[in-house]
């Protein structure tokens, strides 16, 4: 398995973690940006991550039936991890604002689900894809993820497996530590300069 060393290396490497100034979509300001997408278009960098992820998952979870994700960041992870894993691998996506089952996918009836994302922040998608195993009458085994970013417990049964855990810490307009008043912000995604 990667070190945290050697896991925060590849994601520097492959600008999956950005440092600077950025105002992410909730309007808070931070000197660091997680986009996991930059990792997965790496394709070695990315198996040598979720390599590791899988060696943490079968340690802790024995019986994997299926591998669901939420579209569209969870897709390439959830499919990697169940390439490794040789575990079916599928995913739902938003319609009408809410997680679905579409494409033909399905969740068996006392199947074991393991639900995999890219990054977990507040845990919103990861939930909603718990709902879908719930509803299912499907197992939920456990949640695992390139990047945990939560604060706090999220899932009450089960913790979350994550190749890394990074606490990027956020201010208001308000509270900009000076290091960061100097430097001009970047909305993520757009790579666009503030005025």
């Amino acid at each position: 398995m990667l070190s945290y060393e050697e896991s925060l290396k590849i994601l520097k490497r492959t600008d999956a973690l950005l440092e600077g100034h950025f105002i992410l979509s909730s309007g808070l300001h931070s000197k660091q940006y997680v986009q996991c997408a930059q990792l997965l278009s790496f394709p070695n960098e990315a198996m040598i991550i979720c390599s590791s992820l899988s060696e943490k998952i079968k340690n802790k979870i024995k019986n994997i039936d299926i591998i669901l994700s939420p579209a569209i960041g969870g897709i390439v992870v959830g499919y990697e991890i169940g390439r490794q894993l040789n575990i079916k691998s599928i995913f739902c996506e938003r319609e009408s604002g809410n997680l679905i089952l579409r494409r033909g996918f399905d969740l068996p009836k006392k199947s074991n689900v393991l639900i995999v994302e890219d990054v977990i922040t507040t845990g919103k998608s990861a939930l909603e894809c718990a709902k879908l195993v719930s509803s299912n009458k499907a197992n939920l085994v456990g949640f695992a993820c390139i990047i945990d970013r939560s604060s706090k417990k999220i899932f009450n049964e089960h913790d979350i497996i994550s190749q890394l855990k990074i606490n990027i810490e956020t201010y208001n307009e308000a509270n900009l530590p000076k290091e960061l008043k100097n430097i001009k912000p970047i909305k993520p995604g757009s790579r666009n300069i503030i005025k």
